[in-house]
């Protein structure tokens, strides 16, 4: 993932992206694919289980970043902050990536939409859930020391989407063993990274 040099001296002119890790590796790549002049600087991807951290943690890192670039973009989704990332970026004149949460930006956010509608019990995957399943879900949830917590957690769960970004066999692997983890049925549904990139573009212009 793309890291700032430290001091100023060469970032004028660049755009600083303070993105979710779980969406700043395909951010990144798109920008060096496109040429962009963005650095890419992730937080943590464990703050989704703690969503209320993260408007706080986005504002002291891009307080962080502000005497080394001339704009700052926020790589973010609401991401379940319920607003709370929204009065950041309004309060520090930043722009945010659009949508609920990450799922919008592979799928889109009408998609998604219709998706919960037509089976409330779907519990999702991206390309990085996947490669990560093991740590982020499993042993941080603690199915790893706590099995008997399955059922607590997914009971009500009906089937799993995989929202695919580059289905590689190694990634189908993955997402399948993450299904049969859980107990659920899987459905993959391909997306590219072409409305991510179209977000991306509309934010740094």
């Amino acid at each position: 993932m793309a890291r700032e040099a430290p001091g100023r001296e060469g970032r004028v002119g660049r755009v600083a992206l303070v993105a979710c890790g779980a969406l700043a590796q395909p951010a990144a790549d798109i920008a060096r694919a496109r040429g962009w002049a963005l650095d890419v600087h992730p937080l943590p991807p464990l703050l989704h289980n703690a969503p209320r951290r993260i408007a706080a943690e986005v504002e002291r890192l891009v307080d962080e970043l502000a005497a080394r670039y001339d704009r700052i973009a926020v790589g973010y989704a609401d991401c379940g902050t319920y607003g709370a990332l929204d009065e950041v970026c309004e309060r520090r004149g930043l722009r945010r990536l659009p949508g609920l949460h990450c799922y919008d930006l592979f799928a889109g956010a009408d998609t998604m939409a219709a998706t919960f509608e037509a089976e409330p019990g779907t519990y999702v995957l991206t390309d990085f859930l996947v490669a990560s399943f093991d740590r982020t879900v499993w042993r941080e949830l603690g199915l790893d020391r706590y099995p008997q917590l399955h059922e607590d957690y997914f009971g009500h769960y009906t089937r799993c989407v995989w929202l695919a970004q580059e289905p590689t066999p190694e990634l189908r692997a993955g997402a399948q063993r993450a299904a049969d983890r859980l107990g659920l049925p899987l459905q993959v549904v391909p997306t590219g990274t072409g409305r991510l990139a179209t977000a991306l573009a509309d934010l740094v212009a």
